[in-house]
């Protein structure tokens, strides 16, 4: 009986997690993009109810701290994931036509920057379009100072393997130095290069190679993200 009592709060909060909202921000203005905040929501209270049933004195029962724990968490879940789906759809809008690609997975936003777009054959100089590009993303990232940059550099597998790897780790520190130029704080930006260790697509068409020759942007929350929702 004690034990049903402790998960029924639990149960409630795993169903929040189904009843995250619909948000027209479309693939790129067409489609439409599912809101994250309801399942931040749910996963937050599910860790808070886990928690606050595990924590405590015993003078509050453990039906009691879950069910604190629930809403303290699903409030947590859903500023945060509030937060994000802001800046996704700000860079949905400001994006558009840009051939940049925004990917939403969980409470991250991915941004993939083909080299067609970013770069020209064998450099690492940003061409005007991603320069333009990427004055709409530090736009975003100066508004949204909650947010953690990781920039990664991949190539296909054309050519040496070390050289692939430089060129790879040369391109993500160019658009790092772009972003801290454009106002962003260099202690949120990491940048990594990955060469040809992590395609996307096969490298044995044109069409996959140029899949591969990229750079991924993701946008990842903070601990402090979404305190502003929560006030």
């Amino acid at each position: 009986m004690r034990m049903t009592r402790v998960m029924a709060p639990l149960a409630a909060a795993i169903l929040l997690a189904g009843c995250a909202s619909q948000s027209p921000y479309g693939q790129q203005g067409s489609q439409t993009q599912r809101s994250k905040t309801g399942v931040g929501t749910g996963i937050g209270a599910v860790v808070g109810a886990a928690a606050g049933a595990l924590s405590g004195d015993g003078s509050t029962s453990r039906r009691d701290r879950a069910l604190i724990g629930a809403a303290v968490g699903a409030a947590a879940g859903a500023g945060v994931g509030a937060y994000m789906d802001r800046q996704e759809n700000q860079l949905r809008e400001g994006l558009q036509g840009s051939r940049i690609e925004v990917d939403r997975r969980g409470d991250d936003i991915v941004l993939n920057m083909p080299s067609s777009v970013t770069f020209g054959f064998d450099s690492a100089q940003l061409t005007g379009q991603a320069q333009s590009a990427l004055n709409e993303v530090s736009s975003v990232l100066r508004e949204y100072q909650d947010t953690r940059v990781n920039i990664a550099g991949h190539t296909d597998s054309t050519g040496e393997a070390n050289y692939n790897q430089r060129l790879s780790e040369r391109r993500a520190q160019s658009v790092g130095n772009f972003l801290s130029q454009s106002g962003v704080s260099s202690s949120r930006l990491n940048t990594t290069g990955y060469g040809e260790s992590q395609p996307v697509a096969s490298n044995n068409s044109d069409a996959g190679r140029a899949q591969n020759r990229r750079v991924e942007i993701t946008l990842t929350p903070t601990g402090n993200a979404g305190s502003q929702q929560r006030r």
